[in-house]
């Protein structure tokens, strides 16, 4: 997987009133924690943004007053009207234990079933993997190029080799089906809405450490 480098600045105080100052001048306060003592530190959010609002995923090197360290993205917050960071937290990793990151989903190919008229059901964009750094794959590719009508591709069709997916192995990714069943299913869902059911949607990253500033 690609390594981006990244400078970050250690914040001389922490807290509510000095993190608004921060996202003010443009900078996101950061937490890094995993090995050591965690830090707090700011990036310049125009730099980091490019890194986040696109589909690939990354290692991180971040440099913080000359020290390096390897990190991935633990969890990021956004303000709920602007949607601009509030406060990204990063695991910092050494390459002897493994990590869990959510890896985009790439289909390969095209399904002889919707030339036959089917349609292409994907349920998940981005699948869990917990692996060492050193396998943590940048994308898991999909080859759909035999798929044909009512034909479907689970979690356990995937790559395994040196990776664990976090997903039952039964779990459905994605499919060639009809017109007819994918409106039977989409009115199932409507249903299940009515009925105050909560969809689950998998997320980046684990809930913050303890002790990090994740409220600021």
């Amino acid at each position: 997987m690609k390594t981006v480098s990244i400078s970050g600045s250690l914040r001389k105080n922490v807290g509510k009133q000095d993190a608004k100052k921060q996202r003010k001048a443009n900078q996101i306060p950061c937490v890094i924690y995993g090995i050591g003592e965690q830090k707090y530190f700011t990036v310049n959010s125009k730099v980091f943004e490019k890194y986040v609002y696109t589909p690939e995923i990354y290692f991180f090197e971040i440099d913080i007053e000359g020290k390096k360290h390897k990190a991935i993205i633990q969890e990021m917050q956004f303000h709920p009207v602007t949607d601009k960071f509030l406060h990204v937290d990063f695991l910092e990793f050494d390459g002897s234990k493994s990590i869990t990151m959510g890896v985009p989903l790439r289909e390969a190919g095209i399904a002889p079933g919707i030339t036959k008229g089917g349609v292409l059901m994907k349920k998940m964009r981005k699948i869990k993997v917990n692996a060492l750094p050193e396998f943590m794959p940048d994308k898991i590719e999909i080859d759909i190029s035999d798929l044909e009508i009512n034909d479907s591709i689970h979690i356990s069709d995937l790559p395994q080799e040196n990776i664990e997916y976090i997903a039952k192995p039964q779990q459905f990714v994605i499919g060639v089906t009809t017109t007819r069943m994918v409106l039977s299913e989409e009115e199932e869902e409507g249903e299940k809405g009515e009925e105050g059911e909560e969809s689950e949607e998998g997320t980046e990253g684990a809930a913050p450490a303890k002790g990090t500033e994740s409220k600021e």
